[in-house]
């Protein structure tokens, strides 16, 4: 059922037609297409209703205090106001090139204005990364045209470009579609441009896979020690970081005892 019955034309944007919907208590936006680019549940607006989003945070466990996060895209919302609800200590920057997708985030998907602790800027994401600028230690990566990553944003040149953006420790974060006929083909851009390594995550349900990509080798990533502070995490954000270190386990090599990271030698 939508909740409104318009759509912004495709001369006012950019990214094709932008429109909301709204069923069962969930808002959602889509881009282009009918495919859901961002979800609210009404009841709880500043949660992460998609499992994507969540799987996203998952960072998280290899980098508990970043200060300075960058998102790329910014949809909804989501992870802009859950970052700047739930990390108080952090500055984040959301990036997002079409402005009726902003001012449609600011109205329907409760995303604040900003002040000094958010900035959402409309600009074109892979020339401000290539630019001069601060480093951060987190960058989320969720840039989509329709169903699939703009080039601009899946090249092994952006790839290499976040990470000279990212500060020592630093962390890429990307959301890649699995079934894409090309996923095979980002993963192995994302693994070139961080030799030091990429860690793959499957969402909950069937279809998205978040890659971890290092600026740094993020020390000595035993089983022990990512449950511990799973279970650390879950008490303070109520997200399913238990069920994220268990899904590092499907992607990726392991033993009983740690899981290596994908590299690319």
């Amino acid at each position: 059922m939508k909740l409104f019955n318009w759509r912004w034309s495709r001369s006012l944007a950019d990214a094709g037609a932008v429109y909301v919907t709204e069923k069962f208590g969930v808002r959602s936006l889509h881009v282009g297409s009918d495919t859901i680019q961002s979800s609210m549940r009404l009841a709880r607006p500043n949660d992460l209703e998609l499992a994507y989003t969540r799987s996203m945070m998952g960072f998280l466990l290899f980098n508990s205090a970043p200060r300075r996060v960058l998102m790329v895209g910014l949809g909804g919302g989501s992870l802009a106001k859950f970052i700047y609800h739930r990390l108080p200590e952090a500055a984040a920057e959301a990036l997002e090139i079409n402005p009726d997708v902003v001012a449609i985030a600011r109205r329907y998907f409760h995303v604040p204005w900003g002040d000094e602790r958010l900035t959402l800027r409309v600009c074109d994401a892979a020339d401000f990364i290539e630019r001069e600028g601060p480093g951060y230690d987190v960058i989320l990566v969720d840039g989509y045209d329709d169903d699939t990553p703009p080039e601009t944003l899946s090249s092994r040149k952006f790839y290499l470009s976040c990470r000279r953006r990212l500060d020592p420790g630093g962390v890429m974060v990307v959301n890649l579609w699995g079934s894409d006929r090309r996923f095979d083909e980002y993963v192995r851009r994302v693994e070139s441009a961080f030799p030091a390594g990429t860690l793959c995550l499957p969402a909950e349900k069937p279809g998205n896979v978040v890659m971890f990509a290092f600026r740094d080798p993020p020390g000595d990533p035993r089983w022990e020690a990512l449950e511990a502070r799973a279970r650390e995490l879950e008490v303070q954000f109520g997200l399913e970081f238990g069920r994220f270190v268990r899904g590092l386990r499907k992607m990726n090599r392991s033993d009983d005892e740690r899981v290596y990271l994908s590299d690319n030698a």
